[in-house]
């Protein structure tokens, strides 16, 4: 006999939930199945837990060890490291990576790069899993339709130990992205909109499932900045359906499913879209012809306008806490209400990071370079060495040479600067990441989040510029 529950629609979200659920507890929480665990550098506290117990890795086959955050740019070896103690980061994750037995792409492999970047590129992120890694912007992953998201390193021990974690089961939420986008709009002009209007925490206690004709008609390498940046608005996590743009992506990678696997894994993957008449917890709607290129003006991704507006008045704002902030922030930033930022300067540029590192990143970026030179300095650090190596083929990085830019080895370098890569005090540098925190590229550094389109025409002009005018 079934239940009315066992036969009602069902999002994407629930059935991958549903299907990795091992038992629930009486306070609410799940115990879950993980497929694959994510690790990098800053792992050490787990695998020391770890040897403390007594305890070994229990499925060493799904565990994937990635060094990105602490990795040099400029060499590809832990000689070249910022510091001697960055140096022993590196060698002691190379170090537990052999203990526990695991898949590991170390500094000097071919498949190394931003965990992140990697995942989908290697086929270890596939529809229908459970991912996890003890980086915030896991959410990355769930663009192949998959549960992903970040974890702490104490969760990080009992996942290596046991391959399950406790979890508490979000809420969900929908962003329906309707329409067509405009010229020069991308996927990182999408989310800064979207967390400009519903917050900095507007997702908080969610898992967002991204819709519509806009995000239909994104590649892969787009709805990955997307489900990348939801962490920016506080969601557990960001997802998109599979679909062929999906299946066409996965095909053929190295850890994908064989030829002969591969059937029954469209058979699987095929049954995971929401279903017609499920629910959501919230639901959100925006007009994707109405999204311009974005730039943010703050220290909060939701600091956020069109690059035609200007930096709002704190007293603009409803609340006294928003009021507070805004103004805190200008200070920070030293910016005065009103300026138009269509042409503030800009002492530097960052192409990189986990949300805008993928070719389709990089030749955004040359188009707009192309016979055209660098007025500041410039850098770009591709996602993983075989998106490097891929545009070194396509001859982009010959273009960012000669546009004056310095074109770096893989890893996550200027976004999270405790890698040598860094924005000077005082310093305005127009970045590609995902973070524009107080000190988040360097102590006193001022971060202006663009698209990669964006970075490039500010590092043609020196100011922040509307690229629908290059």
């Amino acid at each position: 006999m079934t239940h009315a529950s066992d036969t009602a629609p069902r999002t994407l979200f629930g059935k991958i939930w549903d299907a990795h659920e091992i038992l629930r507890h009486p306070s609410g929480q799940s115990l879950l199945y993980i497929d694959r665990d994510l690790i990098h550098e800053g792992s050490f506290h787990a695998f020391a837990d770890l040897k403390r117990r007594g305890l070994r890795p229990r499925r060493p086959r799904q565990i994937f060890g990635i060094a990105d955050h602490y990795v040099p740019t400029l060499g590809r070896s832990a000689d070249d490291a910022a510091s001697p103690a960055i140096a022993r980061m590196i060698r002691t994750f190379d170090e537990n990576m052999e203990w526990g037995g695991l898949r590991h792409f170390g500094i000097a492999s071919r498949e190394q790069g931003i965990v992140h970047v990697v995942a989908p590129e290697q086929g270890i992120t596939l529809p229908g899993l459970t991912i996890v890694c003890s980086d915030s912007h896991t959410s990355t992953q769930g663009a192949l339709g998959a549960i992903a998201f970040g974890i702490g390193q104490s969760e990080n021990a009992h996942v290596l130990a046991t391959q399950t974690l406790w979890q508490m089961r979000p809420r969900t939420m929908r962003v329906t992205v309707t329409g067509q986008l405009g010229r020069g709009v991308t996927a990182k002009d999408v989310m800064l909109a979207l967390i400009a209007r519903i917050g900095a925490a507007g997702a908080g206690g969610h898992a967002i499932e991204y819709a519509g004709e806009v995000v239909r008609d994104m590649s892969i390498e787009a709805r990955l900045t997307l489900c990348n940046l939801s962490i920016e608005a506080a969601a557990r996590l960001g997802m998109v359906a599979p679909d062929e743009t999906t299946f066409r992506y996965v095909a053929g990678r190295h850890y994908a499913p064989t030829d002969q696997e591969w059937d029954l894994a469209m058979a699987q993957w095929r049954a995971l879209p929401t279903d017609d008449g499920a629910t959501f917890d919230r639901e959100v709607e925006m007009d994707g012809a109405a999204i311009a290129p974005m730039v943010t003006w703050g220290t909060s991704p939701e600091d956020a306008v069109p690059i035609t507006g200007r930096i709002p008045d704190p007293a603009s704002f409803a609340s006294p806490e928003k009021r507070k902030a805004a103004a805190k922030s200008l200070e920070y930033m030293d910016l005065a209400p009103g300026t138009a930022l269509d042409g503030l300067p800009i002492d530097r540029v960052f192409i990189g990071s986990c949300t805008n590192s993928r070719i389709e990143d990089l030749r955004a970026a040359a188009a707009i370079l192309k016979d055209r030179k660098a007025a500041v300095p410039a850098i770009v650090v591709p996602g993983s060495t075989q998106v490097r190596e891929q545009a070194e083929a396509e001859g982009l990085a010959r273009i960012f040479r000669e546009a004056g830019f310095e074109w770096r080895q893989s890893g996550c370098s200027m976004c999270a600067a405790m890698n040598g890569d860094v924005v000077g005090p005082g310093e305005r540098c127009a970045s590609t990441s995902n973070r524009n925190f107080v000190g988040r590229q360097g102590p006193g550094s001022r971060t202006h989040l663009v698209s990669p389109a964006m970075a490039a025409a500010a590092a043609i002009t020196g100011r922040l510029t509307d690229v629908r005018r290059l």
